[in-house]
């Protein structure tokens, strides 16, 4: 069962990519996240910033996991 706190972490997490706020995303981000999207993982923070740097949108997270407060599993 998710908790308001883990809904405005993942609400966090999509406003900061829209917003291009790298050093919040940072924040919100474990850094050995594992990034999944349409299938594909992503492992580490900064590629992570790096993939969705170049990316004009994000989806929203399917499944996610968090660790120490942090996403650490985003799956969309």
């Amino acid at each position: 069962m998710f908790t308001v706190a883990v809904d405005n972490t993942v609400s966090a997490v999509l406003y900061t990519i829209e917003a291009g706020d790298w050093a919040e995303f940072a924040k919100l981000v474990h850094p050995y996240v594992h990034w999944t999207e349409d299938g594909v993982t992503t492992r580490g923070r900064t590629r992570v910033m790096a993939l969705l740097s170049r990316h004009d949108a994000t989806n929203p997270a399917t499944s996610y996991e968090l660790r120490d407060g942090q996403i650490y599993r985003w799956n969309s």
